[in-house]
């Protein structure tokens, strides 16, 4: 193909989109590398769901201004994680230079590298080097360089860039102690350096990088064991739509509860990320300056469980280990131990990690689909925010696949009491779809702020017990808020009260609470069922 000079609207579309595949293609590799700020091994996952939401966007736009306004916005509102959230505030940076343009040539790529790279380090409140600042920054002073030699040739501007953020990234170990220690480059200037392959991909056809995996780090192995407790527990992320100039204050309230903090956007919409233990005050802090929306707050703790799970899910068993063929297989999605090896015992053939705090993808659901002894499958997602992911797996598979739709694993248990194995897929739906509509499912967990419900105010730290039509207990204790949400649950034709034990129960609670029940309720059943799932010390089912 011939060398472009300059890009147009259409070719920085193909930009974005060849970037989209070198980070799915290094995903795993860049997930590998992941020690810093918390060894998570999510940077590669988190900026590739980054530039899909730019993707999305794009659509089949081809004029400058059209791709410009994807590349910002689609960043900005589907920007994840740490990671993610800079890598927005980079492209950003470079659809704030480009988007008045007809075309882009050298000096327009100069000035959207600088512009980006000072960017993304007025979005850190407290910026690091040795990360993908530090290479983003070389970049930008690579092409300066460049521009003021006289290298004016498009080609040649990124390649110098190309070299500069590669010897960037290698250098990263000397700047931040914990990839030296770890044996790795920072990841996320990694995924960086990928941009400008892409860059290059369109400009002269030259192939992007192959992915080359090395070994997992200990700190990242650690992490994934659950053997590195962080001592901030929760990372919170919210859009948050507030007018420019709260941001410093808003800044500075985080600042004082948290680390790993970027708050990036503008035009009174910002994407804003933390590390902290105070849930409550993070989120106080974004009503103070404006209005929070699309909070997401994920258990730092649970998210490794989880991911165990993932990574166990995922694991081929022995071939002399097959489970045998059936007519319909069950999939399930749940997160503890103890709720994995029920549902497995009940006839659960693939356990799918996720939760409230985690919902899985539908390329997860579809992996498990895919790898269980039959041809029809029925899925149980077990939360009413995976209902809609799981229904879209069917359309992507030559299975057979039905979603019965649970919103709490005691409803899946009660589902599975009616199923068949040898039943085909319609006679299986429908009589565990009744069966689960017979439950009256209900959570206790802690609440993070106050608040005021229509069964009373809620102080932070209260105990409540949320049953089907929202909050109906308040609590000092989780004993107390559980009694209570059995007592809403419980109807006259009720013969079975189910318990499942979150990890963090404690076992004399759960001895009180099993007692209270038997009195409260003696001609009810009860059973008690360690689930070890998180944040929730009781998951209860009545039927």
């Amino acid at each position: 193909m011939s060398v472009l000079k300059a890009l147009d609207g259409a070719a920085l579309a193909r930009v974005v989109a060849s970037y989209r595949d070198a980070l799915r293609a290094h995903q795993d590799e860049l997930n590998r590398l992941n020690v810093y700020p918390v060894p998570d091994g999510d940077t590669g996952t988190n900026m590739a769901l980054t530039i899909e939401s730019v993707c999305a966007e794009l659509g089949d736009a081809e004029r400058m201004d059209d791709v410009c306004q994807a590349l910002a916005h689609g960043s900005l509102m589907g920007a994840r994680g740490n990671s993610g959230v800079i890598l927005s505030q980079i492209l950003r940076g470079l659809a704030d230079t480009f988007r008045d343009r007809d075309v882009i040539g050298s000096d327009d790529l100069v000035a959207a590298l600088r512009h980006a790279s000072d960017a993304a380090y007025q979005a850190v409140v407290r910026p690091v080097e040795g990360t993908i600042l530090t290479v983003a920054r070389a970049a930008a002073e690579a092409a300066e360089a460049a521009r003021g030699a006289g290298d004016a040739a498009l080609r040649t501007l990124l390649e110098g860039v190309g070299a500069a953020t590669n010897a960037a990234v290698a250098r990263t170990p000397d700047l931040l102690p914990v990839l030296k220690e770890a044996g790795v480059v920072d990841a996320g200037g990694a995924g960086f350096t990928l941009l400008v392959d892409a860059f290059l991909h369109v400009v002269d056809g030259r192939p992007l990088p192959e992915p080359t995996m090395g070994a997992t780090p200990a700190a990242v192995a650690a992490h994934r064991r659950g053997d590195d407790a962080s001592a901030l527990r929760y990372e919170v992320m919210f859009l948050l739509d507030a007018p420019d100039h709260t941001i410093p204050a808003f800044k500075e309230a985080w600042d004082a509860i948290g680390d790993s903090i970027v708050v990036v956007g503008g035009e009174g919409i910002w994407n804003t990320h933390v590390h902290t233990n105070n849930v409550g005050a993070a989120v106080e802090a974004g009503i103070e300056a404006g209005r929070p929306s699309k909070i997401r707050i994920t258990d730092l703790l649970e998210q490794v469980e989880e991911e165990h799970w993932v990574r166990q899910a995922a694991e081929q068993p022995p071939a002399d280990q097959a489970p045998p063929a059936v007519a319909t297989a069950v999939v399930a999605v749940a997160v503890g131990d103890g709720i994995r090896r029920l549902l497995r015992s009940v006839g659960v053939h693939a356990v799918v990690a996720g939760g409230q705090s985690m919902n899985p993808s539908t390329a997860q659901i579809l992996d498990a689909i895919e790898r269980v002894p039959a041809e029809s499958v029925v899925v149980l997602p077990n939360n009413a925010n995976i209902v809609a992911v799981a229904r879209q797996v069917d359309a992507l598979t030559t299975r057979a696949v039905q979603v019965v739709p649970t919103r709490a694993v005691v409803e899946a248990l009660a589902a599975l009491v009616c199923y068949d194995p040898d039943a085909d897929l319609d006679t299986n739906v429908q009589a565990m779809t009744e069966a689960a509509g017979r439950v009256r499912a209900g959570e206790v967990t802690r609440a993070v702020r106050a608040s005021v419900t229509a069964v009373g105010p809620i102080a932070e730290g209260d105990w409540i017990g949320i049953g089907p039509g929202g909050i109906c207990a308040v609590a000092s204790s989780a004993v107390d808020a559980a009694v209570t949400l059995v007592e809403q649950l419980v109807q006259d034709d009720s013969e079975l009260v189910t318990v499942l034990v979150g990890a963090d129960a404690r076992g004399a609670d759960t001895d009180r609470l099993r007692d209270r029940l038997g009195l409260a309720f003696p001609n009810v059943e009860l059973e008690v069922h360690e689930g070890d799932q998180p944040l929730y010390p009781y998951l209860l089912g009545v039927e």
